[in-house]
């Protein structure tokens, strides 16, 4: 029975650090603002979304930087980056949130947010109204990760 539960206990960890990816994150230069993303979405330079490769659009992202000891939570509305070594592509808002301006590329390591992150963050922060006791609902239920749905 013992070592069933450590097979457990380690199945868990494993997807658990599964999830999370550390690398190098870019910025989409504030002249980007007005194009198109893969989702449909036109580019803002202060809006806090970014491009990934594989997450599903709308999931929201913990993107923290170690550098800077900073942290923000953005929404995936791109594919990409297509650059070899780089794992986000964050828009100029959330680079600049993060402190990563003047460094141009950055290590981070990134995250599916949890309802923990969000709730700290302003409720104007993802300029989306989005009602808090359903997200709480399917993270209990599900221990999914945070998506709002794109407009």
């Amino acid at each position: 029975m013992r070592i069933c539960w450590s097979v457990l206990l380690c199945l868990f960890c494993c997807c658990a650090l599964a999830q999370q990816e550390t690398g190098v994150a870019s910025f989409y230069a504030r002249s980007a603002t007005g194009a198109r993303t893969a989702s449909g979405d036109r580019l803002h330079h202060d809006s806090l979304t970014c491009a990934h490769r594989t997450q599903p659009f709308g999931t929201l992202l913990k993107v923290t930087c170690p550098v800077t000891d900073r942290t923000v939570i953005v929404r995936v509305n791109d594919r990409g980056p297509f650059v070899r070594g780089r794992i986000i592509d964050l828009s100029w808002g959330a680079a600049r949130q993060l402190g990563i301006l003047a460094m141009g590329l950055a290590q981070v390591t990134v995250e599916p947010a949890t309802a923990i992150d969000y709730v700290t963050l302003p409720l104007d922060t993802l300029h989306k109204k989005v009602e808090l006791p359903c997200i709480f609902e399917e993270l209990e239920q599900e221990k999914l990760p945070l998506r709002i749905p794109l407009p």
